[in-house]
């Protein structure tokens, strides 16, 4: 079954623009409670359905357990009545999966990502079993997997997903391999990548979990909403897709970000602060797009 967990609770399918929200950090390097919820608030104003907090770019590998929890339970406390507040728990240690799922769980997500074991490279039935363990630790909220092989070395292929779709619990797949987009049996699909967002929805996929809805947020809901428009909005934010990911991710919509106004600081090592000229393409596109009136540019 494909389900969320709605405000009323009732189970409704995984569907739809959800952003996979950066987490703010101060100066001296420490979660930004207040700069998070100001964020969240204003990604679900403008365009998203729903957010999904501790992935990739909210530098989840980073933060402590206890950070990881408190900040999703504190975006799910202020939001999680209105909207689906999804959490990123995944590790490649089946067990630090498992611990991280009760976690978020706990901390009041409605479904979690769950990212492929990445450096060990489990076989099939090594996944198979990881991932039987970590929706069973979900305690009935559903499990999005997360096939990205760019980041993890290792593909998970459709027919692996329909069997992994088969464990109870398992419900959606964020599939970041562009050349293997299309239906699952058993799985809602929600690409992860913004330049697929379109051939996604014409595949009869899901939506999207979104970087670029930090920044172009209105027009990517409108692709979800109004499909005789897809592909001139499609077409229009190009250069915002390849922008956003001309350096590691989340690099340069941190800077979008700041410079649009949102208190998001910088990045926890390894990760750096745009370069000059990184900023400078950021900024650039902001320009074209008409985005920087009104905010910040210096």
């Amino acid at each position: 079954m494909r389900r969320f967990v709605s405000s009323s609770g009732a189970m409704g399918e995984i569907r739809g623009l959800f952003t996979a929200m950066v987490t703010p950090f101060r100066a001296d390097g420490s979660v930004n409670d207040e700069a998070g919820v100001a964020l969240a608030r204003h990604l679900v104003e403008n365009g998203s359905h729903g957010l999904v907090i501790c992935g990739t770019t909210g530098e989840a590998t980073t933060l402590s357990d206890d950070e990881h929890a408190a900040f999703v339970r504190l975006i799910a406390s202020e939001l999680g009545g209105d909207h689906p507040i999804f959490a990123g728990a995944g590790s490649n240690d089946t067990r630090h999966a498992a611990h991280l799922t009760e976690l978020c769980v706990e901390a009041g997500a409605q479904a979690i990502l769950s990212v492929t074991p990445y450096y060990n490279k489990p076989n099939r039935r090594g996944l198979i079993a990881h991932f039987s363990e970590v929706a069973r630790a979900a305690s009935g909220r559903p499990v999005i997997l997360y096939n990205i092989p760019s980041r993890t070395a290792l593909n998970m292929p459709p027919d692996l997903l329909a069997e992994l779709a088969q464990i109870d619990g398992i419900d959606a797949v964020k599939q970041s391999n562009g050349d293997e987009l299309g239906p699952i049996d058993g799985l809602s699909v929600l690409t992860g990548n913004d330049e697929d967002y379109l051939r996604a929805l014409e595949l009869g996929c899901n939506g999207l979990i979104s970087v670029a809805a930090h920044v172009a947020g209105p027009e990517m809901r409108r692709m979800f909403d109004e499909p005789d428009a897809r592909a001139e909005i499609d077409a229009s934010l190009q250069d915002v897709y390849s922008t956003l990911f001309c350096t590691a991710s989340p690099i340069p919509v941190k800077a979008a970000l700041n410079l649009l106004g949102h208190d998001v600081g910088g990045l926890r090592l390894p990760l750096v602060e745009a370069s000059e000229e990184e900023r400078g393409k950021v900024q650039a596109m902001l320009e074209r797009h008409g985005l920087l009136s009104g905010a910040t540019a210096g």
